[in-house]
């Protein structure tokens, strides 16, 4: 009988351990925006005479000051500071000192804010696939707020990470 006791005792702790934890900090997903995103991307730069640096994900970026804290990760809570527009500069989202945790947000800011540090500020520019997607980004009573595949520029103060 304590043989017994003993193999489901271990048996539980195998099984128990292959599911995976939901710890609320997202998940880092190996997206990589399509060609076709990002030469779009790169045409806006180049006819605005923007020079940026093409992450491997397929999103463009500025570092305008690296900071001196520390780098986020998924599971950081961030307070940031920061305007979000479109191509033809509509301003679609701007915050002063909102507090998020970085696995909750769209895929170029996961990607994106680790490459700086606290105190830190970045532009990025990011195509559909990493942002809002076809679907677009609509307001609590249903308007379109982004619309579907839309590149997104955020200029982002990153003030703490935690």
């Amino acid at each position: 009988m304590r043989r017994i006791l003993i193999c489901l005792l271990c048996l539980s702790v195998g099984v128990s351990s292959c599911f995976k934890k939901n710890d609320g900090c997202g998940t880092q997903d190996n997206i990589v925006a399509p060609v076709s995103e990002q030469n779009l991307v790169k045409a806006y730069l180049d006819s605005n005479r923007i020079t940026a640096t093409l992450n491997q994900s397929g999103f463009y970026f500025e570092i305008v000051k690296a900071g001196s804290g520390s780098n986020p990760n998924l599971c950081s809570r961030i307070t940031v500071s920061y305007i979000g527009q479109l191509t033809d500069s509509t301003v679609f989202d701007q915050e002063t000192d909102q507090i998020y945790t970085l696995g909750d947000l769209i895929d170029g800011w996961k990607k994106g804010l680790p490459l700086i540090q606290a105190g830190g500020e970045i532009k990025l520019y990011i195509p559909p696939s990493l942002g809002y997607g076809s679907n677009g980004l609509k307001d609590n009573a249903g308007n379109i707020v982004v619309p579907g595949n839309s590149i997104l520029i955020f200029d982002i103060n990153l003030l703490n990470v935690e």
